[in-house]
């Protein structure tokens, strides 16, 4: 298939993760299926038309919504809110038509790569001072990029 489409998003944000099918004309929801799982996690999951969260990951719980308006057009693209650093990573969009057993599976797969907001200032009995001083001696907010956040944490650095 094609490959994975990136997404980045900060810390706490709200984030679209992409997936549209190819289908010509309107979908039947009522008769099609429609899953977001990240490598085993159920992100979220739609059968005949009905959100069936109840093998959702408890982690997205109250996190994912569709755009159902749109979803009949072949927009099946996935709104997480409040995303946190362990959101990242890569999440597949399949789909399928239930009633049609010759209609291929489609498939699509985002990457999600969210950034943590690190302050550098550690010492929190400094910040008093900092805010009572002019804004550019305040400490910067840095952003990590997440493959090195985890490529620290997995210590694959010492190979």
């Amino acid at each position: 298939g094609q490959p994975a489409t990136t997404c980045h998003a900060f810390l706490g944000e709200t984030v679209v993760l992409p997936c549209t099918a190819t289908s010509p004309g309107e979908l039947i929801l009522s008769s099609s299926i429609l899953y977001w799982q990240r490598m085993t996690s159920v992100v979220h999951f739609v059968y005949n038309g009905q959100d069936l969260l109840l093998h959702q990951d408890e982690r997205y719980h109250g996190r994912t919504s569709l755009f159902l308006d749109q979803m009949q057009h072949g927009n099946f693209s996935l709104m997480l809110s409040n995303v946190q650093v362990n959101d990242s990573g890569l999440y597949t969009c399949i789909y399928k038509q239930t009633g049609d057993y010759l209609s291929p599976t489609q498939k699509s797969e985002i990457e999600l790569n969210v950034s943590g907001k690190i302050l550098l200032s550690s010492e929190t009995g400094r910040q008093s001072q900092i805010s009572s001083r002019s804004s550019a001696d305040a400490p910067q907010l840095v952003t990590l990029p997440l493959s090195f956040h985890l490529l620290v944490t997995l210590g694959v650095w010492h190979l």
